[in-house]
């Protein structure tokens, strides 16, 4: 079942699995490298590390740590703010997908950008601009109070945020902040969403139409049962489903993930998972 997303006041009773766990998570980071220190050194992603000593878990571990109150504060609303609405339209495993996905690839460009650096990288700021895009493509006229004064849209905050993020990034005005970490969890969300979605869920497509007539072998049929008007029938509602997945992703191609309906990415998601079921869960 998917969450519900609502007006509601924050109330840790409608939060899902997946944000109670990944708001967990920040809290116990945070409190871990107050009283561990060796947690800190360990975990946090610092680039030299990465590259010369292997510890590629640095790329996951360091979204989960911060190092002030307000910095995790603010982190945290903003991953309630905008991530329950993005989950309530996905469900928990796309969105846990790409919050991670985001997190992981800013943190991977960061460590590639400055592979010899010995300055440690922390904070969930990577996949949080991620979904700060994702809500931004969902509801481009949603107005949210900047600050928690300043009425702006969210397609206009995004491209705000993304312009302020290269501008610090380039003119290096606060040297303690992973500027462009933010922005690169920014462009890769936006990536995902704008093109690479719809090219994995195509090449899947495709694959599938590959593999068919090879994957089956020969089949037996019951002499009690009359096989063939039921394989017709499935191939006829296959095609169907396929005719409604091309239109779908035709959509995307002029319009973005955005401006899709609940009944169209129920649709897709559908798909998915029948062809998860159908090849072995790949």
């Amino acid at each position: 079942m998917r969450p519900e997303y609502s007006h509601r006041p924050i109330d840790f009773r409608y939060l899902s699995s997946a944000m109670r766990w990944l708001l967990g998570a920040n809290i116990a980071g945070f409190l871990l490298i107050h009283f561990v220190p060796q947690f800190y050194d360990l975990f946090s992603l610092v680039p030299v590390h990465f590259w010369k000593d292997r510890y590629l878990w640095q790329v996951v571990t360091y979204m989960f740590l911060h190092g002030g109150l307000l910095h995790l504060i603010f982190n945290l609303l903003a991953l309630w703010m905008f991530g329950m609405p993005v989950e309530s339209q996905w469900g928990s495993w796309e969105f846990l997908k790409y919050f991670f996905l985001c997190g992981v690839g800013a943190g991977i460009v960061s460590v590639a950008m400055q592979p010899h650096s010995t300055t440690h990288i922390i904070g969930a700021s990577g996949a949080i601009f991620g979904l700060l895009v994702a809500y931004a493509m969902m509801y481009p006229d949603a107005v949210v109070y900047l600050y928690g004064f300043f009425p702006i849209k969210a397609s206009h905050m995004a491209l705000l945020f993304g312009f302020i993020e290269f501008l610090a990034g380039i003119t290096s005005s606060t040297p303690g902040i992973a500027w462009f970490t933010h922005l690169s969890g920014m462009l890769i969300g936006y990536v995902y969403l704008r093109w690479w979605w719809e090219f994995e869920i195509r090449l899947k497509g495709q694959w599938r139409a590959w593999v068919g007539p090879r994957a089956g072998g020969s089949t037996r049929s019951s002499s009690r049962m009359p096989a063939a008007p039921k394989r017709a029938a499935a191939k006829d509602a296959d095609a169907d489903l396929e005719a409604e997945v091309d239109r779908i992703l035709d959509k995307i191609s002029a319009h973005g993930k955005e401006s899709l309906s609940r009944e169209e990415l129920e649709v897709l998601r559908r798909e998915s998972e029948r062809k998860k079921s159908k090849w072995g869960h790949a």
